[in-house]
């Protein structure tokens, strides 16, 4: 229940008076915050809207750098084996922190012990998704297809959130939706939308604006504001469903905890701002005043719980 129950919304502190008020620490010179995925994606997004807040709270530049590569891999190691000196940060996330090291044995880092957590930027659903003028209406339909045995669902590639999710669903349903992998969501959309797949599971960001595209349910405990027609798969009764894909900030093991606090104390007050709030509400996040240590909870309790569904089902990335 951990991880479903530390996303708390909260009022906006002003960026001075929360950063101020926690700790004297600054950067001594301009922060590096990695993102380990090309530019342009949710990913990207979040961690640029993040890096602005941050910025304006120390009146230092933090510059995004993107190092893709290895569904986040190459850029996340690059910082576990930075100085922790608070100039370089990273954009974690559940790809690279916890479903990674899941799915691969290549992984070089330690998704734990490497890093140090400092808070979360957002916590966005994923969403169940199929054609909008397809026979699937409703949850209950797509399950009973699948029951027939003749269900296919596309990911965004082998060892995937996309595909691990896929499993929680057949899990979570006693079904066997059988797994068509692509290398990327655009195609896997595509073929949803032609007819050859039944549908998907994504991020909601990536596949909730698209109108040749049904929700059939979002992955969060509740509906999202973003999308309130659309039921949240606790109130369907998959309570094993519900899954975030969470975007936040580390930095590498040893960072001090001075800095660790006040670049928490900046993400903080940002991300609960009124434009930041709405801006995270188009996402389908809700703001949130995580703190350092409920983050490292939420990394701790996903870390297991993808590695035993990624074994359970014998998922191995490519």
């Amino acid at each position: 229940m951990l991880r479903r129950n530390l996303i708390l919304a909260a009022p906006a502190l002003p960026l001075a008076m929360a950063v101020g008020a926690q700790t004297t620490w600054r950067p001594a010179r301009p922060i590096r915050f990695v993102v380990p995925f090309p530019p342009g994606g949710t990913t990207d997004i979040l961690g640029r809207l993040a890096a602005r807040e941050m910025e304006r709270a120390f009146g230092s530049p933090v510059v995004v750098e993107n190092r893709p590569g290895a569904g986040g891999v190459i850029g996340s190691d690059a910082v576990a084996k930075a100085a922790p000196d608070g100039t370089t940060i990273l954009l974690s996330n559940i790809a690279s922190g916890a479903i990674a090291p899941a799915v691969s044995r290549n992984v070089p880092y330690d998704p734990i012990r490497d890093f140090t957590p400092v808070g979360l930027i957002a916590a966005v659903p994923s969403g169940i998704a199929v054609a909008a003028d397809g026979p699937l209406r409703t949850m209950a339909d797509l399950i009973a297809k699948a029951r027939a045995g003749n269900a296919r669902f596309g990911s965004t590639g082998i060892g995937t959130s996309s595909h691990v999710k896929l499993e929680l669903l057949n899990r979570a349903a006693g079904v066997s939706i059988l797994h068509v992998p692509y290398r990327g969501s655009a195609p896997a959309v595509a073929d949803v939308i032609g007819g050859q797949l039944d549908g998907l599971i994504a991020a909601v960001p990536d596949i909730g604006n698209n109108d040749r595209l049904r929700l059939l349910a979002v992955t969060t405990p509740e509906r999202a504001a973003r999308w309130p027609q659309v039921p949240s798969v606790r109130e369907l009764d998959f309570e094993s469903l519900v899954a975030t894909n969470w975007f936040g900030i580390s930095g590498p093991a040893g960072l001090p905890p001075e800095a660790a606090q006040a670049m928490n104390a900046a993400l903080v007050a940002g991300i609960n701002t009124p434009a930041m709030t709405e801006r995270l509400a188009e996402l389908g996040a809700p703001p949130n005043r995580m703190t350092s240590a409920e983050y490292a909870a939420l990394i701790a309790s996903e870390v297991p719980r993808w590695a035993e569904i990624a074994r359970s089902a014998n998922i191995r990335s490519e």
